[in-house]
């Protein structure tokens, strides 16, 4: 399934390609007669406004997962789905409020580093080494390959060169110009990701009701797919294993968001980098007003396709005769189906909006896996002593080591139906514990480090468990099927209260005297941030209560 671009396509594409390439160089440059130091280079000289944030944020979390495999989950399920972003914009408020506060009060570069403050430096760097693999063996391969998978799909080029073209895009100014390159890249990344989502969603509702507008285009894919517009499942629905009913507000969805969004290095990284708290704070929120339109840009597409590839046969017919292929080999594939009806020019767009989804939140990968290796593994370990000058070139080699091991194993990732769940699954047998570490670091000043430790190596075995309930690895009374949303938020209980139970039986019942002051206003927001918060939860109960179950 390929479609061909004609020159405004090209044009617009590359016009696209040098305005990225030409900020990133452009902001990159350094004062004449100074050499990038580490706050420079990690932290974009802590200068960045709150809309460079809030955009920043946006983009680093939306790429081909959320374009490629929330519109694949879309179309195979619904607006269910939907429930990773909507939730996302109330997690984001609560980080904004109790979590940011302690972390620019620290002055913190990495989220490892706040792990070596509260309990100890072997715990810091077991965690780092983690994130670092979760990084490149996960994160940046899941990107490279669904980027890859979309050129391929509309364009017909090769799997690997997409992956390598795609690298090599990021690469260009993000591992010169660091975080500073790729926030400020980031602000004109959104622009062309709403608006090719949004131009996306008008064509499919437009083709849905045969020209006559999205408003009757929304109206025939509620009536035609009514199961698809159900935020809370039931047990009829083929994925309620992967979004159970109403466990998906109360249960594990708050350990995917909590750890997402609150511990995250590459999410968490730009919001350190604030030119104060209070720009931080209003940087989260501005993240979390478009957290609420992202669904309608990238899950909507989906149910659309759905609905057009079970349109009449005479539609069907039509669109084979325009060499458009009228059947899906998976669900991942709805999203780049639905470009091919774009008219010449805003194909482009669109694929420019796709790959600025793709490249920046590589950018955002690679800087904050090389600000983990650099400040928490080669300063710790390496070379205390390092210079600024060291420290940069260390932070641009490991960005590229960890870029070339991510494009190895990006092909390996084929086969698999729809990638953002895979994603969500398999990043939830490690999440559980360490939101467990940090939430009782945080808030319990009696958790020691050994209590700590002791969770992060119990809270992996425990996941694991659950895992092999699901899948049937292995039968017997032992082992339960239970959906794996659930299996985190057990595994978050049961880690919490073993780290718990060590700590008090270590301690004694003190605090630990690395244990968190929380007083003094530390938790104070300002009138911007509480009213836009208020809005925010207010649109999302409208959200929940218009779209609660199949009408």
């Amino acid at each position: 399934m390929s479609s061909t671009f004609e020159f405004w396509d090209y044009i617009v594409f590359i016009g696209y390609a040098v305005l990225i390439l030409g900020v990133g160089l452009f902001v990159s440059r350094g004062k004449k007669g100074q050499d990038r130091n580490a706050e420079d280079y990690f932290l974009a000289s802590k200068s960045l406004p709150w809309w460079a944030i809030g955009a920043s944020l946006i983009a680093a979390n939306i790429s081909a997962e959320q374009f490629i495999g929330m519109s694949g989950s879309g179309y195979a399920t619904g607006l269910a789905i939907a429930s990773y972003e909507w939730m996302a914009a109330l997690t984001l408020i609560i980080v904004g409020k109790y979590f940011l506060p302690v972390f620019i009060n620290k002055g913190l570069y990495t989220i490892p580093e706040f792990i070596e403050k509260r309990y100890s430096t072997n715990l810091k760097t077991i965690l780092a080494v983690f994130w670092i693999a979760l990084y490149v063996f996960v994160n940046l391969a899941s990107v490279l390959y669904l980027g890859a998978l979309a050129i391929q799909t509309i364009m017909g080029v090769p799997l690997m060169y997409g992956v390598i073209g795609l690298a090599l895009f990021a690469a260009a100014y993000s591992l010169y110009g660091g975080l500073s390159a790729v926030a400020w890249t980031d602000v004109i990344q959104v622009v062309f990701l709403v608006l090719g989502g949004v131009i996306t969603t008008y064509l499919a509702l437009n083709t849905v009701s045969d020209g006559g507008g999205i408003v009757k285009g929304f109206e025939i894919i509620t009536e035609k797919a009514p199961k698809h517009f159900a935020m809370i499942l039931d047990k009829t629905y083929d994925d309620y294993d992967k979004l159970p009913g109403i466990w998906v507000l109360v249960g594990g969805m708050w350990v995917a968001n909590l750890y997402y969004w609150g511990f995250n290095q590459y999410i968490i990284q730009r919001t350190l980098a604030a030119k104060s708290l209070k720009e931080s704070q209003r940087g989260i929120l501005m993240a979390a007003g478009l957290k609420l339109i992202i669904p309608f840009v990238v899950v909507i597409p989906g149910i659309a396709a759905y609905v057009l590839l079970n349109k009449d046969p005479e539609f069907l017919s039509k669109i084979t005769d325009l060499g458009i292929q009228s059947e899906l080999g998976k669900p991942d594939e709805a999203y780049p189906w639905l470009l091919q009806f774009l008219p010449v020019g805003l194909k482009g767009v669109a694929f420019a909006a796709l790959a600025a989804a793709v490249v920046s939140s590589l950018a955002s990968m690679l800087n904050s896996t090389s600000t983990i290796f650099t400040m928490d593994i080669y300063k710790q370990y390496i070379n205390p002593k390092a210079s600024d000058r060291t420290t940069v070139n260390v932070g641009r080699i490991s960005a590229a080591v960890a870029l070339v091991i991510g494009c190895a194993m990006a092909p390996l990732l084929g086969g698999i139906d729809q990638a953002f769940q895979f994603i969500q699954e398999y990043t939830g047998l490690v999440s559980p514990g360490i939101l467990a570490i940090f939430l009782l670091g945080l808030f319990w000043k009696k958790t020691t480090n050994k209590g700590a430790i002791v969770g992060a190596l119990v809270s992996l075995p425990i996941a694991f468990y659950f895992k092999i309930g699901q899948h049937g690895w292995l039968e017997g009374p032992l082992f339960v099927n239970i959906p794996f949303m659930n299996q985190m938020g057990l595994t978050l209980i049961i880690t919490s209260i073993i780290i718990a139970a060590v700590s008090l039986s270590e301690g004694k019942g003190e605090d630990s005297p690395k244990g968190i002051d929380l007083g003094g206003g530390l938790f104070k927001t300002g009138s911007v941030f509480n009213i836009g918060a208020f809005a925010v939860m207010i649109i999302l109960a409208f959200l929940y209560a218009m779209f609660w179950s199949a009408k």
